[in-house]
């Protein structure tokens, strides 16, 4: 009798969710990124954190800094990790560099939104963001629990 093969689950996406509480997200564009084996391990068990991360320019090259990768150490038995936040390059197209640059000179900041590590190849959402206002985070915490009472109000009835 044949055995039935394992599915397996298809890795998520790891999200950024504080970017979208911080910044007024605008263009978004798709990167590769330059990751070593044990890194790619970490990026497909989900243990990735992009809290706190940045995309700096260096050299006309964009680099991922302050993302938190966490490595399995090799060591029999052992289920510890190593957290590293070393900056990794990205990879994008030439014209998308530039349109980057152009508009970081005006004030506006680089953030990783999300880690897509399906497919063959792991790839970064990065998104031009702009600095909200403590003002403006009231606002949107505001109007996110209006909505959820709203949505429950709806529920009752």
């Amino acid at each position: 009798m044949p055995q039935k093969k394992k599915k397996i689950a298809a890795p998520k996406a790891v999200l950024n969710r504080r970017a979208r509480f911080d910044y007024e997200l605008g263009d978004e564009i798709i990167a590769g990124l330059v990751l070593t084996g044990p890194e790619v391990r970490a990026a497909r068990d989900g243990h990735v954190q992009l809290r706190g991360a940045f995309v700096s320019v260096k050299n006309d090259e964009l680099w991922l800094n302050n993302a938190s990768f966490s490595l399995k150490l090799n060591q029999k038995g052992e289920t510890d990790r190593s957290i590293d936040t070393s900056p990794r390059k990205l990879l994008a197209n030439r014209k998308q560099i530039t349109a980057l640059l152009a508009k970081k000179k005006d004030g506006m900041t680089i953030v990783p939104v999300k880690l897509l590590p399906t497919g063959r190849f792991i790839k970064v959402v990065i998104a031009l963001g702009k600095g909200k206002k403590l003002y403006d985070k009231r606002e949107t915490l505001k109007r996110r629990t209006q909505e959820r009472d709203a949505s429950a109000a709806m529920k009752r009835y």
